[in-house]
């Protein structure tokens, strides 16, 4: 092969018209029943789909991405069928599994599924998050994009003649891949911090962000690059006609195509599905937009993802077309296209003494350390930890699988011609380091949830008599408002005694990338369409305001986020407000009569856990059976409200009757305290807490309390059995019954009632009172109080 350009010619015999379908195994003649296109594509993509899948089954232990499995499912495929022969034969392995006249099949399956990832990506991303880019991630992504690539590319002009040897028309070829090391694809970002559930970090936000200016960076040197090549070299016009073709594209997309997403989305009745119509044609559009792509030379893969960008994100446009597309883009045709590429590569072909080779080499480390530290300095600058820019630096620097589409565009065109295969390889072997070792790295010095470690008291218990009481309410539906709103009604907000209450209404982040966070007192009119998903929590907390103005004071937030990381905006905004209890609504929704099980939600369980291991502050589990949930008036229009505390002792018992201590101020409410003491006085804890019981149950025992009922009761009990059987005679009496968690304490009061717990986080007693088993219409508030000095 000479110096210029020359294509790569196989010759290959098939027979036409193609057999797809096969008629049965026959023999060796027909390849076992392998030799007809369907068949063998089949196989394929079970071979395919078993080992990345077992493998990622195996990796993910330590942290190792999806993207990752797949790669080195590819590589291992590609190195097995190279390199094993069929039993009784010459023929290599690939022979059978992959031969040459099956590949294109499978390939173009692969370019399919990228081009509507991409798509997908686009309609993720919000165009919106352009306008909000702050001067921290601009200069960010400028340092990260700029100086790694004047580096690297004046690093590569210097050496290539005078060192390695390498003429001119090589060099300029090797230039663009020299390029593509150093830049950063908001896909691979958003992936990256999605695997490392790290999307509403403030590491993962900046880093988003610092992204979208990397992409409009390398965008528009691109464009720049491209249009003086257009002007200054013969024969190059024609680029020139398809840049403004381009940018015609993209100006139709956004003045014609956008306005017309934004009228789908008006059309579309609140809570109602998108018309299947708009969606089969949007559709339909994404495929036309790829073949258009080609006819002004640009691959398949710019149609859709610029299209992509004329979707709203988010619900509910552009929640039904990820709903629509994620599984077989994501899980079945996404696999295909890394697999089948990672295949292509192999480490053995690598030719450590081709001149390329080793300056591709020595450009990869040198792009990679360049663009860390210069990645670092505006984060720096700022005064961020070291370790937390180091962090940054390593998410932009990752690569992906934008960087391998790239890798394997440029090798496929023959842009480094005889080398190709040496230097594919090693660009491989820099997406499989860097997208393997970064997230591990990661994992192991950030932790978002260490700023929650608690070294400051801020629970009920230790406020001062008359503090104000701060309180975060988080509702995920309707259903969750009335019994929160009666709950704080219930704890008698008063001039004398204020509460402020942070709610905070959370929504599953669907159709889009960007985790979201709003204050509504700040952004309400900025942000109409979240105001819509949350225009009934505004309007009943706004009403429970006003009926208690001067005693309440209100902050209402909207967070929109993946419900794996839910939990890092509940326990920010806890922190931040200084919050004293976080409420939270119990996953189970029971009928208004308390008797049966509506509906379950194991994700709100999760979040739940994920909370009461890392809150800054106390947290109290909310179980609505059915009377608090009524109406959001339930505690003001009653004549008396019946609040029971159960308590057997330890640190959440002893939160819990503080918190009903508040509540006794109010005149209203008949507060009982049903102390469980053990047979024999046998105590659980130590004798600490002995004393601490004993002071914080003075008070009620001598009923100086408030202006409300208070009575003592003193049960003596001798085990679990004999606990549940005097809870289940009493629970009819009361409108609200609360408890302590007590997970790290099991009392003499409660053996023999762990091994029927359901519920780890309601503790024993709270597990017990919110089994369907117990004829219960109270509802429950399970109290756990702050850990202090936890350190996830």
């Amino acid at each position: 092969m000479g110096d210029a350009y020359h294509p790569v010619t196989i010759g290959q015999c098939i027979q036409l018209p193609p057999n797809v379908h096969s008629e049965g195994i026959k023999g060796k003649k027909d390849r076992w029943g392998l030799g007809f296109s369907l068949p063998m594509l089949e196989m394929q993509m079970a071979i395919i789909f078993i080992i990345t899948q077992v493998l990622h089954l195996i990796l993910k232990k330590f942290h190792i991405s999806k993207f990752n499995s797949q790669l080195l499912a590819g590589i291992l495929l590609g190195h097995l069928g190279r390199n094993l022969s069929l039993l009784g034969t010459d023929k290599k392995l690939d022979a059978l599994t992959f031969p040459v006249d099956s590949q294109e099949v499978i390939s173009v399956l692969g370019e399919l599924g990228f081009g509507l990832f991409l798509f997908v990506i686009g309609v993720k991303m919000e165009v919106e998050m352009i306008g909000k880019i702050g001067r921290k991630a601009i200069l960010t992504g400028t340092l990260c994009t700029l100086v790694p690539l004047v580096s690297g590319i004046s690093l590569q002009k210097l050496t290539a003649g005078p060192v390695f040897g390498i003429d001119k028309e090589k060099n300029d070829r090797l230039t663009v891949v020299t390029a593509i090391h150093t830049l950063t694809f908001f896909p691979v970002v958003s992936l990256l911090l999605e695997e490392l559930k790290l999307l509403n970090s403030e590491i993962g936000r900046l880093s988003l962000t610092a992204t979208i200016v990397c992409e409009l960076l390398s965008l528009f040197l691109q464009f720049v690059n491209r249009s003086i090549s257009s002007i200054t070299h013969e024969g190059h016009q024609k680029d020139l006609v398809h840049l403004a073709i381009a940018f015609g594209y993209v100006t139709s997309v956004a003045v014609i195509f956008r306005p017309i997403m934004l009228w789908v989305v008006r059309k579309t009745p609140d809570n109602r599905p998108v018309k299947k119509i708009y969606l089969n044609a949007i559709v339909l559009l994404v495929f036309v937009s790829g073949i258009g792509s080609h006819l002004y030379g640009q691959t398949f893969h710019f149609g859709p993802l610029i299209f992509g960008l004329a979707v709203p994100a988010g619900q509910p446009l552009g929640s039904a077309l990820e709903e629509k597309f994620h599984l077989f883009v994501f899980e079945v045709f996404l696999p295909l296209f890394v697999t089948t590429y990672a295949m292509r590569a192999d480490f053995g072909s690598i030719r450590l003494d081709d001149p390329r080779t080793q300056l591709t080499i020595i450009l990869v480390v040198l792009i990679f350390v360049v663009k860390i530290l210069a990645t670092m300095v505006t984060p720096l600058f700022y005064k961020v930890p070291l370790t937390d820019a180091f962090v940054l630096a390593l998410i932009l620097s990752c690569r992906g699988i934008i960087h391998l589409s790239n890798y394997t565009w440029y090798s496929d065109i023959r842009m480094i011609d005889d080398s190709a295969d040496s230097v594919y390889s090693v660009t491989l072997a820099s997406v499989v380091v860097t997208s393997t070792l970064v997230p591990i790295i990661v994992k192991r010095l950030y932790d978002p949830s260490r700023k929650y470690a608690g070294y400051e008291r801020r629970d009920i218990m230790h406020l001062k008599p008359n503090a104000e009481l701060k309180i975060l309410t988080c509702i995920h539906r309707s259903s969750n408002m009335p019994a929160v709103i009666n709950l704080l009604d219930a704890a008698c907000p008063s001039k004398e005694n204020p509460i402020n209450v942070c709610v905070l209404h959370l929504i599953e982040l669907m159709g889009r990338t960007a985790p979201i966070f709003i204050s509504h007192q700040v952004q309400g009119k900025t942000v109409s369409h979240v105001n819509t998903y949350s225009a009934n929590v505004i309007l009943y907390f706004n009403q429970f305001e006003k009926e208690n103005r001067g005693a309440v004071n209100l902050s209402i937030f909207t967070a929109i986020s993946p419900p794996n990381i839910m939990h890092e905006d509940i326990c920010t905004l806890a922190m931040d407000k200084l919050t004293s209890l976080i409420i939270l609504p119990f996953h189970r929704k029971w009928s208004i009569d308390g008797s049966s099980i509506e509906s379950e939600d194991n994700t709100i369980r999760t979040l739940n856990l994920s909370v009461l291991e890392r809150a800054p502050c106390s947290v109290g589990i909310l179980v609505d059976r059915g009377h608090l949930g009524r109406s959001t008036s339930v505690v003001s229009t009653l004549s008396t409200f019946s609040v029971a505390v159960v308590f057997l002792g330890g640190k959440d018992d002893r939160e819990a009757l503080t918190f009903a201590k508040r509540m006794a101020r109010d005149s209203t409410i008949r507060l009982t305290v049903i102390h469980l003491v053990a047979m024999g006085n046998e105590y659980a804890g130590g004798e600490w807490d002995k004393i601490l019981d004993a002071e914080v149950l003075k008070d009620f025992k001598y009923n100086h309390v408030g202006e409300g009922l208070v009575i003592y009761l003193e049960e003596m009990v001798k085990d679990g059995p004999q606990t549940a059987f005097l809870l289940r005679s009493m629970v009819e009496e009361y409108d609200i019954i609360i408890v302590g968690r007590s997970h790290k304490l099991e009392s003499p009061q409660t053996v023999g009632l762990s091994e029927w717990c359901e519920f780890p986080e309601l503790g024993i007693i709270g597990d017990l009172l919110a089994s369907p088993d117990v004829d219960c219409k109270a509802s429950i508030l399970v109290m756990q109080q702050q850990e202090l000095s936890r350190c996830k």
